[in-house]
């Protein structure tokens, strides 16, 4: 019974953590999943039999899952940091001026780096 609650409960909700932590440091999802599954396969063949291979591919999945949210929700908290400044509406306006006058459109706004004209050339 107790492989049972760890196989179901336990290692489930240690690999949404860690890959979640995983991906804050990381900040690559792809990466996360790999070092995931790395590490279950090795605790496959050191601790378990050939059939919790079947779960090591469960969490692998979990672990992609879990690292796709929270690298979109660090994107939205970052995307509403950027845009909290007061710039959000007026950086069209203030690039539509510099470059008309030959600068480079920087307004000195934080969040200038994101939707100066130059990254969607």
């Amino acid at each position: 019974m107790s492989n049972f609650l760890l196989l179901l409960f336990a290692l489930p909700i240690a690999t949404i953590i860690i890959a979640s932590i995983l991906e804050t440091v990381l900040k690559n999802p792809i990466a996360v999943t790999a070092l995931v599954f790395a590490i279950y396969l090795i605790v496959a063949f050191s601790a378990f039999d050939a059939t919790f291979l079947v779960y090591v591919i469960l969490y692998t999945f979990l672990a992609l899952i879990s690292a796709v949210i929270t690298r979109a929700i660090i994107n939205l908290i970052n995307d509403e940091d950027d845009n909290s400044n007061g710039c959000g509406n007026n950086n069209n306006n203030n690039n539509n001026n510099n470059n008309n006058n030959g600068n480079d459109g920087n307004s000195g706004c934080g969040c200038n780096r994101y939707y100066n004209n130059r990254y969607y050339r």
